[in-house]
């Protein structure tokens, strides 16, 4: 009997090796989303995984326009910013960091850590938030749901949802990004929304997508299809996998980016430009403040 078996998953357009190259102070990042051959997958800007010795970090800088997703995969990271927030987050926590009219913040590594290892993600937002009041969503690792849609797979809810399990982080652009980790021998599927664009993110092994098998392996960026489809079909064979999987609903806006700074036109890069070095509209704390944990 002929097999009735369609072809419902998204399947793999590219994949693209992230190569370590040097970022802020002492770090090593692997740029994934951002890359020249990957630039702005709309509504993501930028993925990096990275690794900072005890003797580096991001120190006081500023952004405004979009969002930040600093996931932790090893050690400690300490940030602190102009208005007064300031914290530690470890292995598997999470914060999602808005940004909005402007923030300026420290990103440092806890000292007695031998290093930090983890994604940050840079979502744009879309023009009627890019002048939102910066806000901050954080969850410990054992705050984020998890679903286990069975044996030998366990997926990190951290925005979105996944089989059945839903995630208490709000995203101003809509967004999906779950952390996945299977077992040898094992197959998923995942669904996505079907006008989200997305990839995923190889940290840990190999896995096969789609009906075709696309094999992907560690540090690689897998980016889907936009082909309509709302699942995405993933197996592992001879060994077991960690992974991301990120979707968003792309904004289809004009986008300017200058460094942090990502506006739709560059009259708003100008203007924010001003607006920093003048500490006006978003930036009047940034006059006269410097982090702590910069200078430790």
């Amino acid at each position: 009997m002929a097999s009735t078996l369609a072809k419902t998953s998204r399947s793999i357009v590219r994949a693209v090796l992230s190569k370590e190259q040097a970022e802020g102070v002492g770090a090593r990042v692997r740029r994934s989303i951002g890359r020249p051959e990957l630039r702005n997958h709309d509504p993501f800007l930028m993925l990096d995984e990275f690794n900072v010795d005890n003797k580096g970090g991001f120190p006081d800088h500023p952004h405004r326009g979009f969002e930040t997703v600093t996931y932790m995969l090893e050690g400690q990271f300490q940030h602190e910013d102009f208005a007064g927030h300031k914290g530690t987050i470890g292995p598997g926590d999470l914060q999602w960091m808005t940004a909005g009219r402007g923030i300026v913040h420290s990103e440092m590594p806890v000292k007695s850590n031998t290093r930090a290892h983890g994604l940050q993600l840079w979502i744009n937002l879309p023009r009627e938030h890019k002048m939102c009041e910066p806000q901050y969503q954080e969850l410990l690792d054992k705050e984020i749901p998890r679903a286990t849609p069975e044996e030998g797979i366990m997926v990190k809810v951290i925005a979105g949802k996944s089989h059945g399990v839903e995630s208490k982080i709000y995203t101003r652009t809509p967004t999906m990004y779950l952390d996945y980790k299977m077992d040898k021998n094992k197959t998923v599927e995942q669904c996505i929304p079907s006008s989200y664009t997305g990839f995923i993110y190889m940290l840990k092994g190999t896995i096969f997508v789609g009906d075709d098998e696309f094999e992907g392996k560690a540090h690689h960026t897998l980016t889907f299809s936009e082909d309509g489809k709302d699942t995405i079909k993933i197996t592992t064979k001879d060994e077991d996998a960690h992974f991301v999987v990120i979707a968003g609903e792309p904004l289809k806006e004009p986008i300017v980016q200058h460094g942090p700074f990502v506006m739709n036109s560059q009259d708003e890069i100008y203007e924010t430009f001003v607006d920093y070095q003048s500490a006006q509209n978003g930036f009047e704390r940034a006059r006269h403040w410097k982090s702590t944990i910069a200078t430790q």
